[in-house]
């Protein structure tokens, strides 16, 4: 009976050193792990506070919080209206449209009409200043076979012709409005794809989990589909687009460049009365040194 006690702590005393919380937060470790866990649906960069307090829901590629676990309505609402509440909508997805400015105005103009309101051109947010909103359709098609609703910012003009454009669309209708995009401006994918940066990254994810492997053996086997197709440091994309299909495509007539932006560019929403204040504290001008 001793040595079997003795033989149980000797077990629980080893057990307790493969579990420590040093081993298990060790960088290298979470890093593959959480790629390893957004094989099929794409974690938002404030997954982890977000899964510590909310319902999630597996929606459009991605995990996201869909109602709280606590009785927290009352501070939103308190937040909203008296001081800020921030949400995350990161899983928007954002194309980012790059070409001289007549010709990006002159194939938007298609897709858009001004009996529904603002337009592309709109003096107000081709400037930059303004963010503008409206309903995509189908080329040459309105009022029939809408799209979708989207958001768009022009980036400021710096005097140049050329002109740069990011459209926020829902991940429900990226695929549609993509579509239509890259076919009024007769866009083709480029001779470099991304496919190549798939491969080299995917082979240091498996480099990488090989390492993770043989510190304490904690992975379980691959499974059918492997690590092959997951990066290791950053996962580029929504939930929709494969990693070794291209995210960027242009024309070879005009110079027009679509390209997919999705989870590259984040993005947030501020309500309440305290969010200039909160942006002001936050946001801090960098020194520009010229030569």
């Amino acid at each position: 009976p001793e040595k079997q006690a003795e033989k149980a702590v000797h077990q629980k005393k080893e057990q307790s050193k493969t579990k420590c919380r040093k081993a298990r937060r060790r960088h290298i470790n979470l890093v593959a792990e959480f790629n390893h866990r957004q094989r099929k649906n794409i974690w938002l960069e404030t997954h982890i506070w977000h899964a510590k307090r909310f319902h999630m829901v597996k929606k459009w590629g991605y995990c996201l919080g869909n109602s709280p676990t606590e009785k927290s309505y009352r501070a939103c609402y308190r937040a909203m209206t008296k001081h800020c509440l921030l949400q995350d909508l990161s899983y928007y997805c954002c194309l980012e449209l790059k070409g001289k400015e007549n010709e990006l105005l002159k194939q938007l103009a298609r897709i858009c009409s001004i009996d529904t309101g603002l337009t592309f051109q709109e003096a107000c947010c081709l400037s930059g200043r303004f963010e503008g909103s409206l309903n995509l359709y189908r080329a040459d098609r309105y009022p029939e076979d809408m799209l979708g609703p989207v958001t768009f910012i022009w980036k400021p003009t710096d005097g140049s012709e050329n002109r740069q454009l990011w459209i926020w669309v829902h991940p429900a209708l990226k695929q549609d409005i993509l579509r239509e995009l890259k076919a009024i401006f007769q866009c083709s994918e480029p001779e470099e794809v991304c496919i190549a940066e798939a491969i080299t990254t995917s082979i240091q994810e498996e480099k990488q989990v090989e390492v993770v492997t043989n510190l304490g053996n904690k992975r379980k086997k691959e499974d059918k589909e492997g690590e092959k197709a997951v990066p290791v440091k950053k996962i580029i994309g929504d939930g929709t687009r494969d990693p070794f299909q291209s995210y960027s495509w242009i024309a070879r007539t005009t110079g027009i460049a679509i390209s997919d932006r999705s989870m590259e560019i984040l993005r947030y929403r501020l309500i309440g009365p305290l969010s200039h204040s909160v942006l002001t504290e936050t946001l801090k001008a960098a020194s520009v040194q010229t030569v």
